[in-house]
């Protein structure tokens, strides 16, 4: 268990003074609690999900009815990890970002200082995370009777995809992240 002055101590991945709300296209990973490979195995290279990776597909998929300015680009379930690409929209914009293609951030994008202090803006990259991971825990504890259970780790990596070549060369390693899996535990 950690105590709260570890959690402010810990350095962060995040792109200093970027406002993570703004429209574009993120990569993210998220990993299972201690790497567990919780949502399913790859047979023959492809990913076959057990329950708790269907749930995690579902909501996946969920994500933009909760959040009407978000569009969804690649993903992948792993046995221990997902990953995937999350279209931020301008709310008030005609969806020009429904193609990830076209909402690469440019030099232009505002930017808000990032602070520990600072609370997770609605809308924003943080907070549609964090609502994933609450939405997916919350189902799979209560298909598993487990209330309180861990299923995540407490951070993700994330990156701001900065063109299309970066945008194509992402999709490419999604798609074929199954046909490279090596399980942790051979």
């Amino acid at each position: 268990m950690h105590n709260h002055s570890q959690w402010r101590n810990r350095r962060t991945v995040r792109l200093a003074g970027y406002n993570y709300a703004a429209p574009g296209a993120y990569y993210i990973t998220i990993c299972a609690a201690r790497r567990g490979e919780v949502f399913g195995k790859i047979v023959n290279g492809e990913m076959i999900p057990n329950q708790v990776g269907a749930t995690i597909r579902a909501v996946w998929h969920s994500l933009p009815r909760h959040h009407p300015h978000v569009a969804l680009d690649a993903f992948v379930v792993m046995p221990d990890h997902v990953h995937g690409i999350i279209v931020i929209n301008d709310a008030v914009a005609d969806n020009a970002c429904r193609d990830a293609a076209r909402c690469v951030p440019t030099p232009a994008t505002p930017a808000t200082p990032a602070t520990p202090a600072t609370p997770i803006a609605p809308g924003s990259l943080p907070a549609i995370v964090r609502a994933f991971k609450s939405a997916v825990t919350r189902e799979v504890n209560i298909m598993n009777g487990t209330p309180g259970a861990t299923l995540w780790q407490g951070r993700y990596y994330e990156h701001i995809v900065r063109d299309e070549a970066d945008l194509d060369r992402i999709r490419a390693y999604i798609a074929n992240n199954p046909h490279r899996w090596k399980s942790s535990r051979r």
